[in-house]
């Protein structure tokens, strides 16, 4: 299912400003890489992404498209081709610990940036919730983009309820 889907307006227009010069880096818990597919260039996914796969046992990495002819040759969870154990895309499940070169680098980034853009998340999944925090305590703004509330609305310079891919295309149409 996730290698079908497509990016949509919000992916593409990210993609459009990282183009334009107004955005560095795209920071997502998505896993789905569809920022990467619409355009962005430095996405930096904290929870990993479906790009490859680890074997538990072996640590032998697979590619996506590898994973995807294991799955079709049926019998449940892919297994490795070495030694037969299970192979687990590499992406945050419950209890395990982010990447931490993803996670490093997000934090960094967030405590350096002048501006912080919040796109369609209520800001309640942490680690990553505390990004808009360390761009306030550097001395940056946060901007957020959302359908409904956050926990941040009350300190972002600005904020804008509505659809992202409908708020950023806009925006990317007025920057361009």
């Amino acid at each position: 299912m996730l290698t079908e889907a497509e990016p949509n307006p919000a992916h593409r227009a990210l993609a459009e400003l990282e183009r334009l010069g107004f955005l560095q880096t795209v920071v997502t818990q998505n896993i789905d890489l569809l920022h990467e597919r619409a355009g962005s260039r430095d996405v930096i996914e904290v929870h990993g992404s479906i790009r490859t796969s680890t074997c538990l046992a072996c640590r032998a990495r697979y590619a996506l498209t590898e994973v995807l002819e294991l799955l079709e040759a049926g019998g449940g969870a892919p297994r490795c081709t070495r030694c037969d154990a299970v192979v687990k895309p590499d992406v945050v499940f419950f209890d395990e610990l982010l990447p931490p070169e993803a996670i490093d680098r997000a934090y960094a980034l967030a405590g350096q940036a002048a501006l912080l853009l919040v796109v369609g998340s209520s800001l309640e999944v942490h680690p990553a919730a505390g990004l808009p925090g360390l761009t306030l305590a550097g001395g940056g703004k946060v901007a957020i983009v959302n359908q409904g509330p956050t926990t941040l609305d009350a300190r972002a310079a600005l904020r804008v309820e509505g659809s992202a891919g409908e708020i950023l295309a806009a925006t990317v149409a007025a920057l361009a």
